[in-house]
């Protein structure tokens, strides 16, 4: 198994749990609207949290997916932004809820 973190907001994660997928790629886009859902490695998320959240005052907290890569039913490929770049997970389709195995507040106590 392969561990893979999403960042999102909690009202977002509850709306999936209540449809069985989670559909958003990131902050403010659905997966319809990127292709994939992003990732990140545990090495990776705070600098994508960071980046991504570093402005965010939301109404809502934020939440870390945890999942777990043999449970998705959409094919996975780890991708970087620019050649030669860092490689991310990508999720190429819904996330089914069943494959989160954890979710944390962020940022962590």
């Amino acid at each position: 198994m392969t561990r893979l973190l999403h960042i999102t907001e909690r009202a977002l994660w509850d709306a999936a749990r209540e449809s069985g997928t989670y559909e958003r790629s990131t902050r403010g886009k659905t997966l319809n609207e990127v292709g994939f859902i992003h990732c990140s490695t545990a090495a990776q998320l705070r600098g994508v949290a960071e980046f991504l959240y570093g402005d965010y005052d939301g109404p809502d907290e934020l939440v870390v997916l945890t999942i777990d890569s043999e449970r998705l039913t959409a094919p996975l490929r780890y991708e970087a932004a620019e050649p030669g770049g860092t490689e991310f997970p990508h999720i190429y389709g819904p996330l089914p809820v069943d494959a989160v195995t954890e979710v944390s507040p962020w940022p962590p106590a």
